[in-house]
């Protein structure tokens, strides 16, 4: 924990904002390229369902599709039939991690535990720990947790820091993203100290949001993540994984995710060790338009479910 690290940052938000307007138009790919990238895309994705009313089947038909996310034919007509092509994880409540690795046997894609008082991070500490040794002692692979906004509207890093380190022992050579709900903490140099702090308390991945917020993943607020990163790992030496969560439903704007990677971090970036998005409605339009560049005809959204 380096609080003069902490103290040391400032954010130019109108900087921030007019860099990240300038991604849409500035970073375009077309034909094969495009294609190529919506199918490192879905290398990329944790393939998600947070709903309320989430059950064991809809579950199961998620994890199908994680393990065939494009049609036969598509698949065919890209080439892709005889490489590995599935998502990067399978991200699901507590409740349904023995159903999601189940169904997920033999594939290799992990499934990922939501915890730590999942949206909101406002349970006791000691239950958000015992809810994270759950998941692990159920399979999952990787762990989302949440963090306390509340640490971070009052300067609180040290709690903050020993919050994010006590779920990092508890998940153990697990790999755990730490959730700073950015969308709630008001300013980006907020966002900025919380994504340092996460960083240094061990957190193998910085996450935007739960998705439940006002605001989930903006490319301001990603820029300003992933700037972190950056510098993190130049004063470090280690390479910490980002993963904007929330919104992000097209692939036009998997594109812009990715483009944004490149620019500030690297092709060594862009593997699902190091990125991901958190998607489901996203994986249907990929397909989508992965369908027109084969056939040039664009086919009607109910063709591509999700589950």
């Amino acid at each position: 924990m380096n609080l003069d690290w902490i103290e040391g940052v400032r954010i130019n938000t109108s900087a921030v904002e007019r860099r990240t307007a300038t991604i849409p138009a500035r970073r375009t790919v077309k034909k094969e390229w495009q294609a190529a990238w919506l199918l490192r895309a879905i290398a990329c994705m944790d393939l998600t369902t947070l709903s309320g009313d989430d059950s064991a089947e809809r579950v199961r038909r998620l994890c199908a599709k994680a393990r065939r996310p494009l049609q036969d034919h598509i698949v065919k007509a890209l080439g892709w039939q005889d490489a590995p092509l599935h998502v990067g994880a399978v991200c699901v409540y507590h409740a349904f991690v023995e159903t999601a690795v189940k169904a997920l046997e033999g594939s290799g894609i992990p499934v990922a535990a939501v915890s730590a008082g999942f949206p909101a991070g406002l349970a006791p500490l000691e239950t958000r720990v015992a809810e994270i040794r759950r998941s692990l002692d159920a399979g999952a692979g990787e762990i989302d947790i949440v963090v306390t906004r509340a640490h971070v509207f009052h300067g609180e890093w040290n709690a903050l820091y020993d919050e994010v380190a006590a779920f990092k022992d508890a998940c153990g050579p697990v790999h755990m993203k730490a959730i700073l709900g950015a969308g709630d903490l008001l300013t980006l140099r907020n966002v900025a100290r919380a994504s340092w702090v996460a960083m240094m308390a061990g957190a193998d991945f910085i996450k935007t949001s739960t998705g439940k917020e006002a605001v989930n993943a903006t490319l301001p607020i990603s820029l300003v993540m992933i700037r972190a990163l950056r510098e993190y790992a130049e004063r470090t030496g280690m390479a910490v994984g980002f993963k904007p969560a929330g919104g992000i439903r097209t692939a036009r704007q998997a594109l812009d995710w990715l483009a944004t990677v490149k620019d500030e971090l690297g092709r060594s970036w862009l593997e699902p060790s190091l990125f991901r998005f958190g998607a489901s409605s996203m994986l249907g339009d990929i397909e989508r338009q992965l369908e027109h560049f084969v056939t040039a005809r664009y086919s009607a959204s109910y063709r591509h479910p999700m589950a």
